[in-house]
Formats: C-alpha cells, sequence, structure tokens
C-alpha cells in the first residue's frame, strides 16, 4: 500500500501581523535607546553621590541600574540580531539570541544581587555616616528616570521576555529608589545611619524577586522547553477534537525567539484526501495558542509510524 506521508510547513503570520511586528521592533529600539541614554546618565550621578557621601545605599542601588542598563544593551542587539535574515548556516537567523541574552540578563542581576548582600551585612556591622538629604534627593530623580524608562516598555511588555524583563527592571528600580529617598529622609531627620544598609539588603531582596520568574523563564527556553504561556496538553487535545483527525504524537514545541514559537508533530487522518481542509483547520487552532511555525507529517490510520520514539508522548523540541 502507497504511504501518504507529507511534510508541509505552515506559516500563519499574515502580512499584516508582520508588518505590526517590525513596527513595534522600530519602537522598542528606541525605547531602549532612550532607556540606555536616561540610565547612563543616572548611573553615573548616583555612583558619583555613593562615593563623595560613602552611601551603600546609593552605590547598591547605582550598581543594580548599572546591571540595568547592560541588560538593556545586551536587549537592543538581541533584537537586531533578530532581524538578521536566515542564512545556509543559520535556517533560524540569530533569533535565538534574544533568549541567550535574557538568560545573561538575569545572571548579571543575580551577580549584583550577591555583591549587594555582601556589602550591607558589613555595612550592618560597621554602620557609617551618610548625609539623608543628599541621598533622598539623588533617589527623587531615579524615582522619575525608572518610572518613566518602565512606562517606554509598559505596552509591549506581554509581547516578549526582554521587554518584560526590561519593564520588571525599571518598575522595580522606581520602588527600590522610592525606598531609597523614604530611607534618606528618615537619616536626615534621625540620624539612623543603620538604615542605609537596610535598604541595600530591600534593594537586593527586590532584584532576586523580580529576576527568579525572568531566569526560570529563560533558562526553560534555552534548553527548548515548551514556553510557559503554552499549554502542551490542551494543544494536543484540541486538534483531537478536529473532525478527521483519529490522533496526534511526537509532538514537539519550542521558541524560536522571545516572540515566536514552533510545533513539529505527526497527524493521523481517518482519511488522507482530506489533508488539505484538516491542515487549514489545526492551522487556525494554533494561531490560538500562538504558535506561528509548524511542520507537520500526516499519516493515515492504517500506517506505521516510522519514528522510533512513544507515539503518546507530547515533548519540547
Amino acid at each position: 500500500m502507497l504511504k501518504h506521508y507529507t511534510h508541509i510547513t505552515l506559516e500563519v503570520m499574515t502580512h499584516e501581523h508582520h508588518h505590526h511586528n517590525t513596527a513595534n521592533t522600530e519602537s522598542l529600539n528606541k525605547a531602549f535607546i532612550i532607556g540606555i541614554v536616561l540610565n547612563l546618565f543616572f548611573v553615573a550621578t548616583e555612583f558619583s553621590a555613593g562615593f563623595w557621601f560613602n552611601s551603600l545605599a546609593l552605590l547598591s542601588d547605582a550598581g543594580h541600574n548599572l546591571s540595568d542598563v547592560v541588560s538593556l544593551v545586551l536587549a537592543l542587539i538581541a533584537f537586531r540580531l533578530a532581524k538578521i535574515k536566515a542564512n545556509s548556516n543559520y535556517t533560524y537567523g540569530y533569533k535565538k539570541s534574544t533568549i541567550l541574552v535574557s538568560l545573561l540578563n538575569a545572571v548579571i542581576l543575580l551577580g549584583a544581587v550577591g555583591a549587594i548582600i555582601v556589602e550591607s551585612i558589613h555595612k550592618l556591622r560597621y554602620p557609617e555616616p551618610v548625609p539623608g538629604g543628599a541621598i533622598a534627593w539623588v533617589a527623587g530623580v531615579g524615582v522619575f528616570i525608572n518610572a518613566f524608562t518602565a512606562f517606554l516598555f509598559m505596552k509591549d511588555k506581554e509581547k516578549d521576555l526582554n521587554v518584560k524583563g526590561a519593564y520588571l527592571h525599571m518598575a522595580a528600580d522606581a520602588l527600590v529608589s522610592i525606598g531609597v529617598l523614604i530611607a534618606g529622609i528618615i537619616i536626615s531627620y534621625t540620624g539612623w545611619y543603620i538604615i542605609d544598609p537596610i535598604i541595600g539588603l530591600v534593594v537586593a531582596t527586590v532584584i532576586l524577586i523580580s529576576t527568579w520568574n525572568l531566569l526560570h523563564d529563560s533558562l526553560r527556553l534555552t534548553l527548548d522547553g515548551v514556553p510557559s504561556g503554552i499549554d502542551s496538553q490542551k494543544v494536543v487535545k484540541t486538534i483531537r477534537t478536529i473532525e478527521g483527525v483519529t490522533d496526534i504524537h511526537h509532538v514537539h514545541i519550542w521558541a524560536i525567539s522571545t516572540t515566536e514559537n514552533a510545533l513539529t508533530a505527526h497527524i493521523v487522518l481517518k482519511e488522507a484526501n482530506r489533508m488539505e481542509e484538516i491542515k487549514h483547520l489545526i492551522r487556525e487552532q494554533l494561531k490560538i495558542f500562538n504558535i506561528e511555525h509548524a511542520t507537520l507529517e500526516f499519516e493515515t490510520s492504517d500506517e506505521h509510524c516510522e519514528a522510533t520514539c512513544n507515539c503518546n508522548t507530547t515533548q519540547s523540541r
């Protein structure tokens, strides 16, 4: 009996959708550049003030902001790399770089947490006088810059892991700067210098909390795990409910980049002559799950699957 194995690549992004993504990328490039410039200015100011006034709260916050600047630069580079066309050696282009950058950003932030905790503990044991008023003024500038930078990324934060990371970092920075501002006011009125390293520990805690999910999601995508926003079992169940589909197996779902997902699967049909119709129905269902690229292999019920893995499992790539 002649086997009806057919490989079909489903490109579900319409021209309109592609144009929309390009526009978002251009606006995000501008947002990253503006954020980088503003935060570089603030980091220089905060480091200078921290050294001059010997304030751990300012120095730790400046270190955190510097790591955010590095993160913004890396994310901008990743966006530029993602726009480079695919070639014979890199058939997906350099889109995966966006995932690697998000992982690197998480690692950088964890390094900043460690440095801040060590120095804060030292200052708790040996507190030193710091000028509360100066700390409050510098932190006030930080509240404005960080809040404005977070606003630049707010509308696109759910569309890309790097943008979400940038938004979370900037929003957390704004909250931390508010904390430093309050600490400066308390120190200026009470002389409780121990507040300075305590704020340093608060900064470290905020960074750790805001970074944990970013680290988890980035590591998952780096290992080609199913993206956290996709329920692989639900994808399988949905496709199985399509009339004419007997079964689906050898399912692999992974992220091409922080914005694009892919799927490969074997689809078992009752009748091979309905393949084109069912292909269209599957494509419509995959749009719901934000899966833009899919490669499907169609089989009929009486054919023997040639692949060697367990046909009933759903896997990451």
